[in-house]
């Protein structure tokens, strides 16, 4: 059952503050475009080749997004294809908006008739998400396949181009993993045939306290035991390909009590698309290379009354959003930052404001970050912190949420699941 709402969430002033710096983004960095050569003069009215007049266009559409954000990409390229009749024609080459569409974007899958409509299509989306354009719909669960649905719950979300679940979808398979380390695969739309390609260790390993992935590593966070912390398998082939790691070694009896009963968070890890991971408990963040299994590219130590909530880690495909509390104030606080994770460095910070002290459960894509607190969802922007407005649904305690570039998806304690389609608004 499903009851469907449009959604205009209500905006309200927010407390933040930004750095001043350019956002995270997927595109690529000036310098990468040759003009031509500089050695023969050019008439007046020489026509100017089509491959320059594309590179001309790809590296203004770059430089737009990298100065002024994504949705800046689409009136530049429109100032450029106005200069003449001969730049217009440019304008339909296919190949140009599958370039630019993987640049500005970050999409290297057609949906749509063409990858000019593709780009169209999340530049619109884009636009709907930053004015709070979307449809919200209620998703139940139904117990009656469940024999025992009593303390039933959703821990983790996950999303793709066509489907959402409680679990790793990378491309057509269902990944999932449970507190004791088994790891079973599924395909999407024969779920009946599932295969357990990984059996759990939980008294060599301890107790598995997340599990992420994409088609090429999956990556599981233990507790219980030390130097036991990440494991990494291959995705195509399943096998195990790494343990090691200390950053959950002071959870390991919090890791031991998730066996027998569902406490708070004891630590989060997500996967890049540039081949490493974010992980991090409540006193320690890293960031850790999955190509080079074992190298640590970043690590990062709370101290001193601060102390990193759990729930509020994500990851883009070049940053990660982190928010924490600082405990000792007349107010608890809690501040959040975007990062860029190949080198940690702060690309913005904001406030997060709430009555409780719960903390926060955080999401981001590209271009916003997302924190659900005291069940209200609160929306920025990643490229300068700035705050957007909040959504207008109340959704009560959030146990999970994710994001991609099109849709929003929370699953509140009672079970309840909230979907945000921000493409379908137009």
């Amino acid at each position: 059952m499903s009851s469907p709402s449009t959604s205009s969430s209500s905006s309200s002033q927010d407390g933040n503050h930004s750095a001043n710096a350019a956002g995270p983004s997927n595109v690529q960095r000036s310098g990468d475009f040759e003009g031509p050569s500089s050695s023969r003069r050019r008439a007046v009215n020489e026509v100017w080749p089509e491959p320059f007049v594309e590179a001309l266009a790809t590296q203004v559409a770059i430089d737009a997004s990298r100065s002024m954000g994504r949705l800046a990409a689409a009136p530049a390229l429109a100032n450029v294809f106005q200069i003449c009749s001969t730049w217009r024609a440019v304008s339909r080459s296919d190949l140009l908006w599958h370039r630019l569409t993987r640049l500005v974007w970050g999409r290297t899958r057609l949906l749509q008739d063409t990858w000019r409509d593709e780009y169209v299509y999340w530049h619109r989306t884009a636009r709907n998400f930053q004015t709070r354009r979307s449809v919200h719909t209620i998703l139940y669960f139904d117990p009656s396949d469940v024999e025992d649905s009593n303390g039933f719950t959703c821990r983790c979300l996950t999303l793709s181009d066509a489907h959402l679940a409680c679990i790793v979808i990378p491309g057509s398979k269902l990944v999932f993993a449970t507190l004791d380390g088994d790891i079973h695969v599924a395909t999407i739309g024969n779920p009946q045939i599932t295969n357990r390609v990984h059996l759990g260790e939980v008294v060599n390993d301890g107790a598995l306290v997340d599990f992420t992935g994409c088609e090429r590593w999956w990556v599981g966070l233990y507790a219980g035991v030390p130097g036991r912390a990440f494991h990494i398998w291959d995705g195509v082939t399943g096998q195990l390909t790494f343990v090691g790691g200390t950053l959950t070694d002071p959870e390991a009896v919090m890791g031991w009590h998730m066996l027998t009963e569902m406490t708070g968070f004891v630590g989060r890890v997500r996967v890049t698309s540039r081949e490493s991971a974010v992980a991090c408990t409540s006193s320690r963040v890293m960031v850790f290379d999955l190509t080079n299994q074992g190298v640590v590219l970043g690590d990062e130590e709370y101290r001193n009354g601060r102390e990193i909530i759990v729930t509020s880690v994500d990851v883009s495909s070049a940053a990660y959003v982190i928010a924490e509390r600082r405990r000792g104030l007349a107010r608890l606080a809690r501040l959040a930052r975007v990062r860029l994770v190949d080198t940690m460095e702060e690309v913005c910070r904001f406030n997060v404001r709430g009555a409780a002290e719960i903390g926060a459960m955080g999401c981001m894509n590209e271009g916003y970050a997302l924190m659900c607190t005291d069940g209200v969802v609160s929306v920025w922007e990643v490229e300068r912190g700035t705050y957007l407005y909040r959504f207008r649904e109340r959704i009560g305690d959030v146990n999970a949420m994710v994001c991609d570039e099109r849709h929003v998806a929370a699953c509140s304690s009672d079970t309840t699941l909230h979907l945000w389609d921000f493409g379908a608004a137009d």
